[in-house]
């Protein structure tokens, strides 16, 4: 078993009987469960969307080599310049010789999982770059030297209470600070970060191939300011957020806001297509997009698995998991986590490391039954268990334990050899740490079903 998987099973353990983690956790995910209902109840035909949006991203996965450099030609034609990053070091490396061309000491960044799969903030760091998070949930886990918990709501595991203690400690302000003061100190902090820094860092949720352009989907508006008046903007997208054409967007912006927050769109949509033109008064001078593969086409190589890459970042899929709302976001040590972190990260980063992640589900389905673009997610689970064992990463024990019961289980002679006795010493014996601590094993009968039953049929006759 790797590091990662000691420590995943160490942390899970904890936190699911955390009280006041999962109170914190079930308040807030209940909030989006009733925000969700809401907003899905307002589509007319949401299992359509779902279709059109499934069939739309098979289309874009089947011709990415098509549509990505239609892409990147339409954006260079308005100036823009496009920079292809196979690996974490290639994203790192590209974007530090922008930054030193520039000169800059200073990057403001907009909510980006991207910039958190490439590990930018540490990069920066130790090059002597100051990296601020303008994104109000991001804002807060950098203060805490944390991770994002979430997808979407990066700081879904602190209460108000949580965010209030911290901001006194930092700014002094008062330790019964309402949500809205505590904005208010945020958005005081961060509004001249926006005006000063030199360079503005962001994701992409889309890349809209036919016009060449990004658009990014916000509720708080630091993605306009962080695009809107550093003089470089550069937006880090994987390789598999193109959709063919402006007109998807009627599609993709209502069903990812719908699934993400319950909203029916979100507060602030922009569509960017390059830096300013002449006879525009606001925008970037320069503009870069960094076309992220890190390990996505290893993905797409696994024609039954691909379709993990028609997601579109919503959390709904973490929202719905059961074991998610048990554990949080942080104890998968992934940049995505929950049921598509764990589909993903395995191809992404490595099946010897990651592979535990798949096994950490309870096969319920419910993210497959919320997932916007129906990716068939538990089957994916599945799939990367059966690759996991197909490329002998399995240990000897269970490959052992496995055929064993494959003897038992092909003969009634064979399971009939051993009592009841027998076969409870050997749960206990083997099974009693791995089935954990705060459950009891199950009880085997001194007789098999199939021994009681041909005793009473003698006892009959």
């Amino acid at each position: 078993m790797s590091k990662l998987a000691t420590d995943f099973i160490h942390t899970s353990d904890t936190k699911a009987f955390d009280l006041d983690h999962r109170r914190i956790i079930n308040y807030n995910i209940g909030k989006y469960h009733v925000a969700v209902e809401r907003g899905l109840s307002k589509l007319a035909n949401l299992e359509n969307s779902k279709r059109k949006a499934h069939t739309i991203k098979w289309k874009v996965m089947e011709n990415l080599d098509k549509l990505l450099p239609e892409f990147e030609s339409n954006f260079q034609r308005k100036g823009g310049k496009v920079i292809w990053a196979n690996d974490i070091e290639d994203a790192q490396n590209e974007i530090l010789q922008i930054i030193k061309k520039a000169g800059a000491k200073t990057v403001i960044k907009s909510k980006s999982m991207a910039t958190e799969e490439i590990h930018l903030n540490e990069f920066l760091e130790k090059n002597h770059i100051e990296a601020l998070e303008s994104d109000l949930g991001e804002y807060i886990v950098q203060l805490l030297g944390q991770k994002p918990y979430h997808i979407v709501t990066p700081a879904m595991h602190l209460s108000k209470e949580d965010i209030a203690k911290l901001f006194n400690e930092k700014f002094g302000t008062p330790i019964d600070s309402t949500p809205e003061q505590l904005t208010m100190k945020a958005r005081e902090l961060l509004r001249e970060k926006y005006t000063s820094y030199d360079i503005g860092i962001t994701g992409g949720n889309f890349l809209i191939a036919d016009s060449g352009s990004i658009a990014l989907t916000e509720n708080e508006g630091n993605a306009r300011l962080t695009t809107t008046f550093p003089k470089i903007h550069i937006a880090i997208v994987g390789i598999e957020k193109v959709i063919p054409t402006m007109n998807d967007l009627d599609l993709f912006w209502p069903i990812l806001s719908s699934h993400g927050t319950g909203q029916n769109l979100t507060v602030y949509n922009t569509i960017l297509g390059g830096p300013r033109q002449g006879n525009e008064s606001d925008g970037p001078e320069e503009m870069y997009v960094i076309l992220l593969d890190n390990g996505r086409t290893n993905l797409l190589a696994q024609k039954e698995q691909r379709q993990a890459l028609y997601c579109i970042r919503c959390g709904a899929c973490l929202n719905a998991c059961p074991v998610y709302k048990n554990i949080g976001g942080h104890t998968y040590e992934t940049t995505y986590s929950g049921p598509i972190g764990s589909i993903i990260t395995p191809h992404m980063a490595g099946m010897k490391e990651f592979k535990h992640l798949s096994y950490a589900s309870s096969l319920c389905g419910k993210c497959t039954e919320v997932c916007p673009v129906k990716i068939d997610i538990h089957k994916m689970l599945l799939l990367n268990r059966r690759d996991s064992v197909q490329q002998g990463l399995s240990p000897f024990s269970e490959n052992m334990g496995w055929k064993g019961w494959k003897t038992g289980m092909l003969k009634r002679k064979t399971m009939d050899m051993f009592g009841g006795k027998f076969k409870n010493l050997m749960l206990r014996t083997f099974f009693k740490k791995s089935w954990g601590k705060h459950r009891e094993l199950p009880k085997v009968a001194e007789k098999s079903f199939s021994k009681q039953w041909k005793e009473k049929d003698k006892l009959v006759g």
